[in-house]
C-alpha cells in the first residue's frame, strides 16, 4: 500500500496537505484544478520536493526522506527530456545507468523495454526521427528500466490529440497489469480515464479533496468537482 500521511509542503502563496492510501497495484487518475498542487504531490513523492512533515510509505516502508534514486518512485514529465543526440535505445539505457556502461544484458533490457512499448524496431532513431507520440513512449520505456514499483506521470501525454492520449493511457494500464506496478497519473481529461482507472483523486487547494472510484468522484455533488467540470 501507498501511505502519504499528513504531509505538508509549503512555499510563498502555497500551502500544501496531503493525506491519503491507495492499495499496490492500484492505477490512480489524479485531477483537479491547475495550481491545485497535483505536481507538487508529484514532486514529494519522487523526491524533489521536501516535506516540512509527515510520512510517506510504501509497504510500511518510509521514504519520506530518502534521495530521489532511493525511492521506490520512477517519474514521467510531459516533457519528455530525450537528449537528442542519442538514439531512442540509448535515451532509454540511461535509466539503468546514467553514464550507458551497459553489459549485454542490459541493453537487451532497454531493447525488450521499447518492444513493451511499441517500438522495437526504432531503436537506433534519433529523437527528431520520432513523432511526439513515439518520443513518449520512449521515456515510457525508460521508466520502465528503472523497476520502481510506483510509477508517477504528471499529465506526460497532454499534448497529444485525443485518441494518441487515450491510446497511451491504456498502454500505461497494460503495462501496469503486466507487471504490477502502482501508477499515479496526472491527467487533464478525467474522461480518458474511465474503464482503466481503479481510482480517482481529485485535488484542490492543496488537499486531497476526494479519493473514491471514477464514478464516485465524477458524478460527486461536491462544489469543487462541479466547478472543475464545469457543471
Amino acid at each position: 500500500m501507498l501511505t502519504v500521511e499528513a504531509v505538508t509542503i509549503s512555499y510563498p502563496g502555497f500551502e500544501g496537505l496531503y493525506d491519503f492510501t491507495l492499495p499496490r497495484g492500484t492505477l490512480a487518475a489524479v485531477i483537479g484544478p491547475s495550481g491545485g498542487g497535483k505536481t507538487t504531490l508529484f514532486n514529494a513523492l519522487g523526491g524533489f520536493e521536501t516535506p516540512r512533515s509527515g510520512h510517506m510509505r510504501f509497504d510500511d516502508v518510509d521514504f519520506t526522506t530518502a534521495p530521489p534514486a532511493a525511492r521506490p518512485t520512477a517519474m514521467l514529465f510531459q516533457d519528455h527530456n530525450l537528449f537528442p543526440h542519442l538514439s531512442a535505445i540509448e535515451n532509454v539505457a540511461l535509466g539503468i545507468d546514467p553514464g550507458l556502461r551497459l553489459d549485454a544484458s542490459q541493453w537487451r533490457e532497454a531493447e525488450h523495454a521499447l518492444k513493451q512499448t511499441g517500438l522495437g524496431g526504432m531503436a537506433r532513431r534519433l529523437p527528431a526521427a520520432l513523432s511526439g507520440g513515439q518520443r513518449q513512449r520512449v521515456a515510457l520505456a525508460r521508466a520502465l528500466v528503472r523497476a520502481k514499483p510506483i510509477l508517477l506521470l504528471d499529465e506526460p501525454f497532454g499534448a497529444l490529440d485525443p485518441g494518441l492520449r487515450k491510446e497511451m493511457i491504456a498502454l500505461v494500464d497494460a503495462l501496469r497489469q503486466a507487471r504490477g506496478f502502482t501508477v499515479l497519473m496526472s491527467l487533464h481529461t478525467p474522461d480518458d480515464a474511465l474503464g482503466l482507472a481503479d481510482r480517482m483523486v481529485f485535488i484542490a487547494e492543496g488537499r486531497v479533496q476526494l479519493n473514491e472510484t471514477p464514478e464516485r468522484v465524477l458524478h460527486s455533488g461536491a462544489s469543487e468537482i462541479r466547478r472543475f467540470l464545469g457543471r
